[in-house]
């Protein structure tokens, strides 16, 4: 199935970052499905349905539009050892 491409990895990331400005962020995609990999220690305490829920609202109203699925591992800095 063909389809515009509307939104870019790197736009994605530049929201993601600017929505959650103490996180690492990483994102992959092909112009409507996107995996993002976030390290923030904003996720602490917090378990998998709030840090996605953080995820989301970081991307507002792209999520669902021009972000069709997106595929999110959301970390602390002390879960990955560091």
């Amino acid at each position: 199935m063909e389809y515009e491409i509307s939104i870019t990895p790197g736009e994605v990331e530049s929201i993601l970052k600017a929505g959650l400005p103490e996180a690492e962020v990483h994102v992959t995609g092909d112009g409507r499905h996107f995996e993002a990999r976030i390290v923030s220690n904003e996720f602490e305490g917090l378990g998998l349905i709030a840090r996605h829920r953080k995820v989301y609202a970081a991307l507002g109203e792209k999520m669902g539009n021009e972000v069709h699925a997106l595929s999110i591992i959301a970390k602390t800095q002390a879960e990955l050892g560091g």
